[in-house]
C-alpha cells in the first residue's frame, strides 16, 4: 500500500528526513512514533505530495509519487487527516464532510455515505448544520476523520489525531480507528501517544531526528528500551 525507499527531505538547507525506508501492507494498521522534532509531520507532508524529496522514492498502491499532486492521491483512494484537523471553520460540518467526498472523486451517493458517517459518529449528527469552527476540539477531530472516511478510501494517513483531546475522547477516537482498520481500511497513524497507538497497531516504526531507529511488532516496541527511554 505504501513504500518509502531511502527518502531524504530538506526544509531549505536543513535536513529533516535521512535515509528513511518503510512499508505498509494492505490491511495493516502501522504507527509512526517519535518525539517532537523527530520528523513525523515531515513524513506526512512527503507522503501527501506536499513536500518534494531530495532523494529516494515514495510509492502508494504501486504508483510513484514523483510529480504527483495531493488531489491525485485523494482520487486514487487515499484519505488524509492532517495535524490540527484543518477544517473549514466558516462552512457547515456537512459541507466539510462533502468536500472530502468530492476530493476522492465522488459526486453521486453522498447522502447514503453521510448517513454511514453519522452512524459512526453520533455526536457529529447533532452538529451537522453548525459551522465547523464552533465545534469543540473533540468534535472537530471526529469531523476530520469522517471527512477522510466518507469516500471509502483504501488507505488513510493520520497525523497526530490525538493532539489536544481529553483522555476519554482519545480512547473513543482510537477505538474508532481500530474498528475502521478491522473493516478493511489500511491505516498509517503518525502519533506521539506511543502507548495508545501501539495498543491498536500491528506494527510500529520509531523515528528520531529524522531517522528510523527501531521497527517491529507493536508488542516488540512496547517492550523495547528505545521506546521506554523516549516515552514510558
Amino acid at each position: 500500500m505504501l513504500r518509502l525507499e531511502n527518502v531524504d527531505t530538506n526544509y531549505g538547507v536543513v535536513a529533516m528526513l535521512r535515509d528513511v525506508s518503510l512499508n505498509v501492507e494492505p490491511g495493516e494498521l502501522v504507527c509512526i512514533l517519535g518525539p517532537n522534532g523527530a520528523g513525523k509531520t515531515t513524513i506526512f507532508r512527503a507522503i501527501s505530495a506536499l513536500l518534494p524529496l531530495a532523494r529516494g522514492r515514495i510509492a502508494i498502491m504501486g504508483q510513484d509519487l514523483k510529480g504527483s499532486r495531493t488531489e491525485a492521491l485523494s482520487a486514487l483512494g487515499v484519505g488524509f487527516v492532517p495535524e490540527g484537523r484543518r477544517l473549514f471553520g466558516d462552512i457547515s460540518v456537512r459541507d466539510n464532510i462533502r468536500l472530502g467526498y468530492e476530493a476522492q472523486g465522488h459526486q453521486a451517493g453522498f447522502e447514503e455515505r453521510l448517513e454511514e458517517m453519522l452512524e459512526l459518529f453520533p455526536r457529529v449528527r447533532e452538529r451537522i448544520r453548525q459551522r465547523a469552527g464552533t465545534l469543540s476540539g473533540g468534535e472537530q477531530a471526529m469531523v476530520a476523520l469522517a471527512r477522510a472516511l466518507v469516500g471509502k478510501p483504501k488507505f488513510v494517513i493520520m497525523d497526530e489525531p490525538s493532539l489536544g483531546l481529553s483522555p476519554k475522547l482519545i480512547d473513543e477516537y482510537f477505538d474508532t480507528v481500530a474498528a475502521v482498520n478491522r473493516g478493511g481500511t489500511t491505516v498509517l497513524l503518525i502519533e506521539q501517544n506511543a502507548e495508545m497507538a501501539l495498543s491498536i497497531a500491528h506494527r510500529g516504526i520509531l523515528l528520531t531526528k529524522g531517522r528510523v531507529v527501531a521497527a517491529g511488532s507493536a508488542a516488540e516496541l512496547l517492550g523495547s528500551d528505545a521506546v521506554r527511554h523516549l516515552y514510558l
